[in-house]
């Protein structure tokens, strides 16, 4: 699924899609390309099933085929959903990154988008410069979105007549209702925003008042699914150890294959609210908090004191704890909002967190690791996305750095990544998948902190006993 250019209606017509497949009896498998993580939540609403990331500069062309391999298979039809306008990537002179190297690398037609709001015949130069731009993408044909009318529908289609060989599959007339609501970091979750039954009946109604979906299925090619890459294998039992993952409106933002490679390395992941619960679960042996919203919900963590002072206990005693972005924000001594009102976090980074009107960062990040840290050891690269809209306020004393970060050019970066004890922390959202090792050893070292406890608290003579 890929428009022109971003805000064309991609995500309105793969959610109606998704939506419409569903109703109908399909098991549908979904993906969104790029580093996003709203869309696969509104995905995994309607699927029920899990939507991981793929992305062309974060992880290689093996990876992304072994992802789609995996989570395709037992899947009657797979969708993915674009990122971008359907050539944009990295730059201007290659299709790094691009919607269409995707489709490329997966074997996978193209659905074009195309917004017709206030064109008509200008609608068939447009498919036509797509079209004829890449002679190695494959098109299905193209929908035209904010059709006013049947009778602008059959204008768009009658000038594609003897000019393109994609046929139009049709198109979504104007519905402002079907719109899901936005913040500073894109849509709004699927924890704000849920997509209900009745929306998600609305989004199908919609879908297939404009498309022949049938038909679409009839013209899909059959793709072979079987995994010719391999997942993680889990290690012995011996290593298994249980990890803490926040989870709630604040903290909703994870790359499913993070969690997945964790659980691969022999993690049970136990998940938790920040928010909600007055106790960590019980028995962890290390922290994972993801990103998300921490800068709207900080009331309600403040006013959670004896969570936050478990959370700085496990991390002065030691616990292995991971926090990226909206999670590293919670693990810091405050947040403060654009009202400057001020929220005590955590407290395990002494540094203080302010919110801006103006995005802070944006673009994707290749992390050199300098020193060792739980989740690599010096000399590691990783590659991950940084989006925030907020700076760190350091204190006079020195905190241990432990990246060295560079843009997808190759342009260094502010060095980033503190660690305090065996707490670390970025405004990162780390790809495991470029690094799978990366799992291994964050899991090893939760590992170690078991062990750690084991010796401390049971008795002499059952100090040597297995887990």
């Amino acid at each position: 699924m890929a428009g022109t250019h971003s805000g064309a209606g991609k995500t309105t017509l793969t959610l109606g899609l998704l939506s419409s497949l569903t109703r109908r009896g399909y098991r549908t498998a979904s993906f969104k390309v790029g580093p996003d993580f709203i869309d696969p939540g509104h995905h995994e609403q309607i699927t029920g099933r899990p939507c991981p990331n793929l992305d062309g500069w974060m992880i290689s062309r093996e990876a992304n085929r072994e992802t789609y391999a995996i989570h395709a298979m037992g899947a009657d039809i797979a969708v993915v959903e674009g990122v971008m306008g359907l050539y944009d990537g990295y730059d201007g002179k290659t299709e790094s990154g691009s919607t269409a190297q995707m489709a490329k690398w997966l074997g996978l037609p193209i659905i074009l988008i195309v917004d017709a709001k206030s064109m008509a015949r200008s609608g068939a130069a447009v498919v036509t410069g797509f079209e004829l731009f890449d002679p190695a993408a494959v098109f299905l044909g193209v929908v035209f979105n904010n059709v006013g009318s049947r009778r602008h529908l059959e204008y768009l289609n009658e000038a594609l007549k003897g000019h393109v060989r994609m046929p139009c599959l049709g198109g979504l007339y104007r519905e402002p209702s079907i719109t899901i609501p936005e913040r500073h970091l894109g849509l709004v979750t699927r924890e704000d925003h849920a997509i209900t039954e009745k929306k998600m009946n609305h989004l199908a109604d919609l879908v297939e008042s404009g498309l022949n979906i049938e038909n679409i299925i009839s013209m899909l090619p059959e793709i072979a699914t079987a995994n010719n890459g391999r997942k993680a294998i889990p290690v012995s039992a011996s290593r298994k150890v249980r990890i803490g993952i926040a989870r709630d409106k604040a903290f909703c933002f994870y790359y499913h294959d993070n969690l997945e490679l964790l659980e691969s390395a022999g993690a049970k992941l136990v998940f938790f609210s920040p928010i909600n619960d007055n106790r960590l679960p019980p028995d962890l042996d290390g922290l994972y908090f993801g990103g998300g919203y921490p800068e709207i919900y900080a009331e309600d963590l403040s006013k959670n004191e004896d969570m936050r002072r478990q959370v700085l206990s496990k991390s002065r005693d030691g616990m292995p704890i991971y926090g990226e972005c909206g999670g590293f924000m919670y693990l810091c001594r405050r947040i403060s909002d654009l009202d400057r009102r001020r929220f005590e976090m955590t407290g395990c980074f002494p540094f203080s967190i302010h919110m801006k009107e103006k995005r802070s960062a944006l673009g994707y990040r290749e992390i050199l690791i300098r020193r060792d840290t739980i989740i690599g050891n010096a000399g590691r690269t990783l590659r991950g996305h940084e989006f925030h809209y907020s700076d760190i306020a350091l204190p006079d004393k020195k905190i241990i750095t432990v990246y060295d970060v560079a843009d997808r050019a190759g342009k260094e970066k502010s060095t980033e990544g503190y660690c305090i004890d065996h707490t670390l922390g970025s405004y990162f959202h780390l790809h495991f998948k470029s690094c799978p090792a990366a799992a291994e050893h964050l899991v090893s070292a939760c590992h170690r902190f078991r062990q750690k406890k084991e010796v401390l608290h049971e008795p002499k003579d059952h100090r040597n006993k297995e887990f």
